[in-house]
């Protein structure tokens, strides 16, 4: 069994796509854990790690994505478990997700430092699993250049090979092989991959979007699968909002409180990929009906529109089981600018 670290230099370097991309293209049974799970989802009084589930569902595996993660939280990892209790759950989960499987991925936090102090950094993992590390760099390109050849320079591997790192996200593949390729190559990095920006991507689903949110449905069920390309905070007057021309934008998502029922009109007059209301507040019946008519999106959420325009801004985006052409994307994204023979090679 191939087994493998994925770890970032930086937060939303797009760890997940890679391996799905990956496991795509080569089309082996894998096994995956999330080992220090942090995009929560809570799900019938249980707690798992968006990324496992993702892979579950994609893939078909048979483990339960709350089991493939140790757990959430620096403060309970670190009076609950020292280093050594820790590296035998890592091993533990390995026997147990890795069985009968062809290739076998560990992934970790947002970037490479994080979890060491609870032992679940990307170095500690692939030391403790005894796998190669695979490390995905994305930043414009000075900041590629940088973070790649820091990570050469002066971060202390010991024991750990790194098999490559995949650089993602490039706006101008030619100009960046042309110019910064060549540098970190020689610096004696082995580059598995240059995968291009793919405007596509950046865009998630109402789906995704309920899911990050712990959002309850109310209506809209059947068009959960709609593109989110840009997000309106309703804050200002229904007549303001309406002369915005970024209120007109299509596959809109607007926020505002359930009890503006004026901008929640307009948002329905304007076909709003979803409305997410605010402060757990639900509008008028007609509202709701009417948004149910039109098979418009409505999701409650319990924090005001300021938080959740927030976290929006923070969240990554991930497609979902049902993004199929998404999925497509990034499959053959890996195909075409992943060498996949070089990283195989023992």
């Amino acid at each position: 069994m191939d087994k493998f670290v994925v770890t970032s230099l930086r937060q939303g370097a797009g760890k997940t796509s890679v391996i799905i991309g990956i496991t795509k293209v080569l089309n082996r049974k894998i096994g995956y854990i999330k080992p220090f799970g942090e995009r929560f989802l809570y799900r019938k009084k249980r707690l798992w790690d968006y990324d496992a589930a993702l892979i579950t569902n994609i893939f078909g595996l048979e483990e339960n994505p709350e089991n493939m993660s140790i757990g959430f939280h620096h403060s309970k990892l670190l009076y609950m478990l020292d280093e050594d209790t820790t590296r035998e759950k890592l091993r533990e989960l390995l026997v147990s997700v890795g069985e009968g499987k062809e290739i076998f991925f560990a992934e970790c936090g947002k970037d490479i430092t994080y979890g060491v102090s609870v032992h679940l950094d990307a170095l500690s993992i692939a030391r403790d699993l005894n796998a190669q590390l695979i490390v995905v760099a994305s930043g414009d390109e000075d900041t590629i250049l940088d973070d790649v050849i820091f990570l050469k320079k002066y971060v202390q591997m010991g024991d750990v090979r790194c098999k490559g790192i995949i650089i993602n996200k490039v706006a101008n593949v030619a100009d960046f092989c042309d110019t910064r390729l060549s540098k970190i190559q020689q610096h004696g990095v082995e580059v598995l991959g240059v995968i291009p920006y793919y405007k596509e991507l950046p865009y998630f689903s109402v789906s995704y979007l309920a899911d990050r949110l712990f959002a309850k449905i109310i209506t809209g069920e059947e068009n959960l699968n709609r593109t989110v390309k840009n997000i309106f905070i309703g804050s200002m007057s229904a007549g303001a909002a309406l002369k915005n021309p970024l209120f007109q934008e299509e596959s809109n998502v607007v926020i505002t409180s359930g009890d503006r029922s004026d901008m929640i009109v307009a948002a329905l007059g304007n076909n709003a990929a979803a409305i997410i209301l605010t402060n757990n507040i639900l509008p008028p019946s007609n509202l709701i009906s009417k948004a149910a008519k039109w098979e418009i999106p409505l999701l409650l959420v319990s924090a005001d529109t300021y938080e959740i325009a927030k976290q929006i801004e923070g969240m990554e985006s991930l497609p979902t089981k049902d993004d199929l052409g998404k999925i497509a994307l990034i499959e053959q994204m890996v195909r075409t600018h992943v060498n996949l023979q070089a990283l195989m090679q023992p």
